[in-house]
């Protein structure tokens, strides 16, 4: 074998495995995101399946114990009617996760399409929705709800709906902007030059580029959701007490700051951590790649 064939060789071995050793290694995900999810995971959990343990019952009230501090038997205290903290913290959790289910529901399938169909097709249908989603972000959202929950009675499919409602012009920004700088790359281009039919072309080129946008943005949702729904319990136009959420638990105790703290303290501090969870998952997991406009990135 020549000196010639013998380079070749070895510049060719080098070559056949430089793939392998050039692929980069899994990273393991930041301590941070870890910790978000797993506090995210437990209140998901506890609010899924401590209702159904025996006993479990957060408008009992244990008369002989009224505003009792936390300790063993109601870890959490009681409030002043000798119902278990934990308990309704608990149950507070259910009503938050439905009204956010329910609003990232109405946001994401409303404003997606509008999104898509703003971005793809432009013109006057672009101006239309344009025109629209202007008109809605421009009106007071928490009082028109409070209006509507005032009219209607209060209910988490009533008030999960109308914030949903108030987050479909953001979901149409989103997703509109991101077709807009997609339209422009050249994977799309070159697929119309084929003749692609604009069907498949928005089924498999459009969608799964936008879908992880959208999906990322309903982090910030579901915690403008749950704050949105706090408030208004917290302003009484919640669920009606005794029914537990975080916002009215928060509003009951209240008057007893100075002698009972743990009353309010406790589902204000879960609320606050998961809405701190979820803004730090959603920002962590929000695509960094040149498909995603600036103006959605930041």
């Amino acid at each position: 074998m020549s000196t010639a064939d013998s380079a070749t060789e070895t510049a060719v071995a080098p070559a056949a495995v430089a793939p392998a050793a050039a692929r980069p290694a899994r990273r393991r995900p930041p301590a941070g995101v870890l910790v978000a999810a797993a506090w995210l995971a437990v209140i998901a959990l506890a609010a899924l399946l401590l209702p159904l343990l025996p006993g479990f019952d957060p408008l009992h009230g244990d008369f002989a114990h009224p505003s009792a501090a936390p300790g063993p038997g109601h870890w959490l205290g009681t409030d002043a009617a000798g119902r278990d903290v934990l308990q309704r913290t608990v149950a507070g959790a259910r009503a938050s996760f439905t009204v956010a289910g329910l609003t990232i529901l109405v946001g994401l399938l409303g404003g997606g399409a509008l999104g898509l169909a703003a971005g793809w097709f432009r013109g006057p249908l672009d101006k239309a929705v344009g025109f629209a989603t202007d008109l809605l972000m421009s009106v007071p959202s928490l009082i028109l709800v409070m209006i509507a929950v005032s009219l209607r009675g209060p209910g988490l499919t009533v008030i999960g709906t109308l914030i949903g409602l108030f987050t479909v012009p953001h979901f149409t920004r989103v997703v509109r902007a991101v077709v807009l700088s997609l339209d422009e790359r050249g994977f799309v281009q070159a697929a119309r030059m084929i003749g692609t039919a604009p069907s498949r072309l928005l089924r498999r080129e459009i969608v799964p580029h936008v879908a992880p946008v959208a999906l990322t943005f309903a982090f910030t949702a579901t915690t403008v959701a749950i704050v949105a729904e706090g408030s208004l319990s917290f302003l009484g136009f919640g669920l009606r007490p005794p029914e537990p959420s975080w916002g009215g638990i928060i509003a009951e105790g209240r008057t007893t700051l100075g002698s009972a703290p743990w009353i309010s303290l406790a589902p204000a501090a879960v609320l606050c951590l998961t809405v701190l969870a979820l803004n730090y998952l959603g920002e962590h997991l929000r695509p960094g790649g040149p498909a995603v406009p600036k103006e959605v990135r930041g």
